[in-house]
């Protein structure tokens, strides 16, 4: 999965300032945090952004008797034992409530918006890994696997070649044809569906082609360039 996509990585640095993402999710981003500059930025955002927030509420000013209940709380001022008051201090531990009230319900409104209107898709933990090495053991191509997505990230050592393009195919362990997943990015890296045929026992590697520009026009390899077993992780 691309945790750097903007939309996703807003959404999670959202949940990590606000403490709802949690576990093993949070140990996982604070990593992410270690590793990619883009997501502690992220996270310095959404931290400046949250506390924008406090700046929304309006002020209550607290009456007198809310200061005179706190004097009697900690003793500086005498309880006087009429009837009068009594009521005073009935009245300001009233107000002072109202207020906590008020406010404890606006946080847990701004709560709740934030929550929805970031809600981030659900973490989907990386289950196998294939690095496509060239013929000096140099990785050109590191490739995630998860459930739902696969990912593939570009390394520095990888050269583009004009007029051509790289295309990644299954490799079954049986012998039969290799299955298709589409044209290798040159550049950054991609991530798409993962075809459920793909986590299955019977697919051992990958192998990337090289072909004419916009993939292999015949269904199967043209020139096998390499080979990478799928790693479990």
């Amino acid at each position: 999965m691309n945790y750097l996509k903007e939309e996703r990585l807003n959404a999670l640095a959202a949940e990590y300032v606000l403490g709802t993402l949690r576990g093993k999710a949070r140990i996982r981003f604070q990593k992410l945090m270690m590793q990619f500059q883009a997501v502690g930025d992220a996270v310095a955002q959404w931290e400046q952004h949250l506390s924008g927030f406090a700046d929304t509420i309006a002020p209550v000013n607290p009456g007198q008797n809310v200061w005179e209940t706190i004097q009697l709380r900690l003793g500086h001022k005498v309880i006087n034992t009429d009837h009068d008051n009594v009521v005073e201090i009935e009245r300001a531990k009233r107000g002072r409530w109202r207020v906590l009230s008020m406010l404890s319900t606006a946080a847990a409104l701004l709560l709740a918006v934030v929550l929805i209107t970031t809600q981030p898709e659900p973490i989907d933990e990386v289950s196998h890994i294939a690095v496509v090495n060239n013929a000096d053991n140099t990785p050109l191509w590191v490739i995630e696997v998860s459930s739902s997505s696969l990912s593939v990230k570009v390394t520095d050592a990888f050269a583009a070649l004009d007029n051509k393009d790289y295309e990644l195919w299954m490799v079954p362990a049986s012998g039969e044809a290799p299955i298709s997943l589409g044209l290798l990015p040159e550049l950054g890296g991609d991530s798409r569906a993962t075809p459920s045929i793909l986590l299955d026992k019977s697919i051992t590697a990958l192998a990337v082609s090289l072909e004419a520009p916009g993939g292999s026009v015949t269904g199967s390899p043209t020139e096998v360039l390499y080979i990478a077993p799928i790693v479990s992780v």
